[in-house]
């Protein structure tokens, strides 16, 4: 499974502004991020009028929008739709999930604290909080960080969730095209091909195997 982690804190604490910072961090590390905002109150993304919109009012439950660089769909929901389920389903070609909101999950959780605004640190009452951001001196029993010290959360980070998620990058092409895999599928991929490659003469444990199939069309 993906790691996620999730971000939160209260209304207006800067939960955006930090994970607009952490992002670029773990990727100049090598790691591909995906993010998934929580809204409580719901939303609205289509814009009244456009083509989209006028399809989901005529009564499409399922609206695609695809061009040639991004896919989006709106599906409407009966009910919310887990974090699991939307990993499984869409993020399995990153390394980590960083998720705003959903203080309330399981999931381990980094808190964004600011005293101004009169509430108590989530981390005092909150097992899966293990790190918490702040300006203001906090009492708690996890790390602390400045905001400014991203790159010793991303640190954390890596050496809690990341540690075994670039030992080895398994890419299936397409005609050119990545072919998104959850870490089961990658697993069974790399352990097949490692398996097969070292019964051959010459292995030597190399560090990279590249594999090209090209296939003679049909007649």
């Amino acid at each position: 499974m993906v790691p996620i982690i999730c971000i939160v804190g209260y209304h207006k604490s800067g939960k955006t502004t930090f994970i607009e910072a952490l992002i670029p961090e773990l990727k100049c590390r090598g790691y591909r991020v995906g993010t998934i905002k929580h809204d409580v109150h719901g939303f609205e993304i289509d814009q009244e009028g456009k083509d989209t919109w006028r399809h989901r009012k005529a009564g499409s439950t399922v609206v695609a929008l695809s061009s040639h660089a991004r896919f989006a769909l709106i599906k409407e929901l009966n009910q919310e739709i887990s974090i699991e389920e939307v990993v499984t389903r869409f993020f399995g070609d990153v390394d980590i999930v960083l998720v705003e909101g959903f203080k309330q999950s399981h999931y381990p959780k980094i808190e964004i604290f600011r005293k101004e605004l009169g509430e108590p640190p989530i981390a005092t009452f909150s097992n899966n909080v293990f790190a918490v951001i702040s300006e203001d001196p906090v009492n708690v029993d996890v790390p602390l960080f400045p905001l400014r010290e991203v790159n010793l959360v991303a640190d954390l980070i890596e050496q809690r969730y990341l540690a075994n998620r670039r030992s080895s990058n398994t890419t299936v092409l397409f005609n050119g095209k990545r072919l998104p895999m959850n870490d089961f599928v990658t697993k069974i991929v790399e352990n097949t091909i490692i398996g097969l490659c070292s019964t051959l003469r010459g292995w030597n444990e190399p560090s990279e195997i590249v594999i090209t199939i090209r296939r003679r069309e049909h007649q």
